[in-house]
């Protein structure tokens, strides 16, 4: 369940929400590169999927959405364009390690070098298809200055 967001400091730019997932998506590509930090990689995964939907969703909708529950952004996202469709199923995985990614738990995450790799490249997919929906380019976009 989400609601309507009341956070002042988020950006109102839906560029910039997709330039910081894409940031975590490469941070993530660097991550996999060392076993030890597969729980990172999927941190980071969940990170860029939610910003990448909340950007979408901002662009299409004109509003922010709150939460952190990538399988409801991507549903309402698929309610926008059906294409989104293709990842709620993906997206419950990342839900559900949105939380034992972060915090030391009774029972660890065991995320092997297979698993990383596919939420990495749901990930990818996901920030392509919304980057593709918006035109949007990480590599032209100019990062907001305290100037701007």
């Amino acid at each position: 369940m989400s609601r309507r967001s009341n956070h002042s400091t988020d950006s109102k730019r839906y560029y910039d929400w997709l330039f910081h997932a894409y940031q975590d998506l490469l941070a993530a590509k660097v991550l996999i590169k060392d076993k030890r930090l597969y729980d990172s990689v999927v941190f980071h995964c969940q990170q860029a999927m939610e910003k990448s939907l909340k950007g979408y969703l901002l662009y299409k909708a004109r509003r922010l959405f709150d939460g952190h529950n990538v399988t409801w952004l991507c549903k309402q996202a698929a309610m926008l364009d059906e294409g989104f469709k293709q990842w709620i199923s993906k997206s419950t995985s990342l839900n559900r390690y949105y939380i034992e990614t972060r915090y030391p738990a009774d029972i660890p995450t065991d995320i092997d070098l297979e698993t990383a790799r596919e939420i990495l490249e749901a990930t990818e997919e996901l920030i392509d298809y919304s980057c593709e929906r918006i035109k949007f380019d990480f590599n032209s976009y100019h990062k907001r200055t305290k100037k701007n």
